[in-house]
């Protein structure tokens, strides 16, 4: 048997029971609203691969030379092969990673918009002068989508002339590492293996010509 101030209080429960229900989806539905602005939701983890192994073991190897102007990198933890970026080089020739299979490279994003990216291009051109050759290069790609001019001629403004040219106009390489979770802003910079397996990831610029830039991009190419 129900007592009568139970019965009156019910309708009250039920009314606070709908509303903590449609405030926590309306919560829910707020932070996926956000998650998809800012490209933290929807993404794809890209598997697991065991030949990629010697990657994680790199990173834990340089982990120590992670200091100074490079200390916002994230080390790999996983073994994980990244896609087969595609883009095309100055002449429009095409490529992927796979055209650097058994070379270390640093994969850098990058477009005139992008003031951070600007400021980084000269250390980025430094550093392959430093330590580019058949066991490295420094591969930044622009993603400018619009003037496809526009690029080559401030690189040559800016005396920025040691990086070969890549570029994709497309920006589906964004896109892809976007999906991934290697991406979420400019400049987006990789260091990947040999094997085209992920090292180390930043989401920002550094200062890739620093002596901290250059020995752990030394370290991590001589598998030391």
């Amino acid at each position: 048997m129900t007592a009568p101030s139970d019965e009156k209080q019910r309708p009250a429960r039920r009314r606070l029971a709908m509303v903590l229900a449609g405030g926590a989806a309306g919560i829910a539905a707020g932070v996926a609203a956000v998650a998809a602005v800012y490209g933290i939701a929807g993404f794809m983890r890209n598997p697991a691969d065991p030949a990629c192994q010697p990657a994680v073991e790199t990173a834990r190897r340089i982990a120590p030379l992670l200091r100074g102007e490079i200390a916002g990198l994230t080390l790999a933890r996983d073994p994980r092969r990244l896609p087969l970026l595609a883009f095309h080089d100055a002449s429009g020739s095409a490529k992927t990673l796979a055209n650097w299979q058994g070379r270390t490279v640093l994969l850098n994003l990058w477009a005139t918009w992008c003031v951070p990216c600007r400021k980084e291009m000269p250390a980025l051109d430094s550093l392959q002068e430093k330590l580019g050759g058949a066991d490295f290069e420094v591969v930044a790609v622009n993603i400018d989508t619009r003037d496809a001019d526009k690029p080559k001629a401030w690189l040559k403004e800016a005396g920025v002339a040691r990086l070969a040219y890549y570029a994709d106009p497309s920006a589906k390489v964004f896109q892809e590492l976007k999906a991934i979770g290697k991406a979420i802003g400019m400049p987006t910079t990789l260091l990947i293996d040999a094997n085209g397996c992920e090292i180390a990831s930043l989401a920002g610029p550094a200062e890739w010509a620093s002596e901290d830039a250059v020995k752990l991009i030394a370290a991590a190419v001589k598998g030391e």
